[in-house]
Order: C-alpha cells, then structure tokens, then sequence
C-alpha cells in the first residue's frame, strides 16, 4: 500500500466502496437476479419483461417509441423482438400507413403473462424490505439522477 493509500483512509471515495457507480451496478444485478427466480418460470428474460411492461401499458408501440422507454437503440431491441415474437408473445409488423415504421404488439399468449409477471413484481417489491412511499421515493431518486447523466452525457448541439 502506498502513503497515498494509506492516507486516504478506509472511507475515502475511491475505493470500490466509494463508488455510487458501483453501488448502483451492484443493486442492479441483484435486482436482476431476484427478478430472475420468477420470470425464469415465465419464460422471459429481465431485457424481455421490460419490453413486455411498456406493451401491456401502451398497447402496440412503434419500435422508436419502445427504444425511447427503453433507453435502448433498436439494434439491441431488434433481436430480443425477435425472440419474443418466436415465442409467441408479441408481434412485429410494418403500419400500413407508413412502411418505415415497425410496429410492435402482443399476442394474446403476452397478455396471458400479465398477472403472474405483476406477482412476481410484487415478491421483487417484497424482497426490498421497502415500503410503497420509500419505494417510491428511491424511484424518484434514481430517475432523476439518470436524467441528469443522459443530460451530462448527450452530446452537444
């Protein structure tokens, strides 16, 4: 250890405990892992529950708008559609109004999926230990400062 090191003392902020980047990482994986115990039985992916939430809320979406709730570009989206749609649970198709436009939307085995994927959203919320207003709060928290990052990193006109 260094006199740099060792002088900065147990807490300071770069050490892999000091990083809020790895703190989120870190409850972001074991969110994804306590969301995966129950939608393995389900069949889908965490990435494919996602798509899934923003299809039983809006109804058929375009692939723009999905990429857009997302915070994914379509190149990653296309082929997890793909396997979603070999599933049986969405479909894709071009908007006869507009070729250009892909329009997503599920199946009625993908609205089959609806009431067991919100149980296990709820066991999720349970393993939290948290409570509604501290799971919203905590919510609110996070989306604000992923807004700010999106800003911090757009780039500049």
């Amino acid at each position: 250890m260094t006199t740099a090191e060792a002088s900065a003392g147990p807490h300071s902020s770069f050490t892999i405990d000091g990083q809020l980047c790895f703190a989120l990482h870190s409850a972001s994986r074991a969110m994804t892992a306590c969301y995966r115990q129950g939608l393995d039985a389900l069949g889908l992916t965490y990435s494919q529950y996602a798509v899934m939430l923003v299809l039983w809320q809006h109804g058929a979406v375009s692939m723009g708008f999905l990429c857009d709730q997302l915070h994914l570009d379509s190149g990653t989206l296309s082929p997890l559609l793909k396997r979603l749609e070999k599933q049986g649970r969405v479909t894709r198709r071009r908007r006869p109004e507009d070729e250009r436009t892909l329009e997503i939307a599920c199946t009625d085995e993908g609205r089959e999926l609806y009431e067991t994927a919100r149980a296990v959203q709820h066991e999720v919320e349970r393993a939290t230990g948290l409570d509604g207003s501290d799971l919203a709060v905590l919510r609110g928290q996070l989306n604000e400062l992923a807004e700010r990052l999106r800003a911090a990193t757009m780039p500049e006109a």
